[in-house]
């Protein structure tokens, strides 16, 4: 049986890695979907690939008017939402003292205010519906600080806590939002220069698994979620790292492979 047959999803940042893969397995999983993306090419393409079951409609996430406007055509076209994935992110590098309050806040702005209005405009019809499943994607980096990612960490922390509050307040009408908090992933955004996964390798010796994640293992997990095996779930996170989380090393002891 397909877990998502009969659902109507929205994945933002969907034309692309994670959120590709997300939009594949859904389809595959009978859900109607509509990619949300600001990479209008991709995003109509993916569509096409994927069949009559897909549209795509452009999205800024940082913006109200641009949400309603997705929200209103994709209720008044399907007549519902059950799945809400809050995928789309920015990476931002830079050292603190270095980084600039432009960058800092377009961090949060995509990644934490885009997330907040996704939650803020399908809560009333999902509410109404009595039903729905918010998965919104962190990041393991939203579970531990690292170096040179101030506003990344910020705002994958901050959708951490926001999905926490999402959950008390929208659970009582059936609505369950729950995380997702991936490690590194081999997407344009982990991976920019297209390396080879073997030569990633040298990168993730602290990683347990040694290696770099796939775009369909978090597919996966999001996809668990979303659907109603996780009908208990709301409020909780859950980790796709290879193990990152779990904790660190000490170089030379027993159990180390460094």
């Amino acid at each position: 049986m397909q877990r998502l047959a009969n659902k109507v999803a929205i994945i933002t940042g969907g034309a692309r890695g994670m959120g590709a893969q997300t939009s594949r397995l859904f389809v595959e999983e009978g859900a109607t979907v509509v990619i949300a993306d600001l990479l209008e090419s991709e995003g109509q393409a993916l569509a096409a690939e994927l069949g009559d079951k897909v549209s795509f409609r452009r999205l800024d996430v940082s913006n109200a008017e641009d949400w309603q406007r997705l929200v209103s055509e994709t209720v008044e076209r399907h007549g519902r939402i059950d799945v809400l994935v809050n995928n789309a992110a920015v990476l931002v590098f830079g050292a603190i003292e270095q980084l600039s309050k432009a960058d800092f806040e377009r961090a949060l702005s995509i990644n934490l205010t885009g997330t907040f209005l996704g939650i803020h405009t399908v809560a009333p019809f999902m509410r109404e519906q009595g039903a729905g499943s918010i998965v919104n994607i962190s990041s393991v980096d939203g579970l531990r600080g690292v170096n040179a990612l101030a506003a990344y960490v910020s705002s994958k922390w901050g959708v951490r806590g926001l999905t926490k509050v999402a959950a008390l307040e929208l659970g009582p009408h059936g609505v369950r939002v729950n995380s997702v908090h991936p490690g590194g992933v081999d997407t344009v955004m982990s991976n920019p220069t297209g390396a080879s996964r073997d030569e990633l390798a040298p990168q993730y010796r602290t990683v347990p698994l040694q290696r770099i994640g796939a775009p369909e293992e978090i597919a996966r997990a999001t996809l668990f979620l979303a659907s109603d095996e996780a009908s208990y779930c709301n409020g909780s996170e859950l980790s796709v790292d290879g193990g990152v989380a779990a904790g660190s090393y000490y170089p030379g002891l027993p159990g180390s492979p460094i």
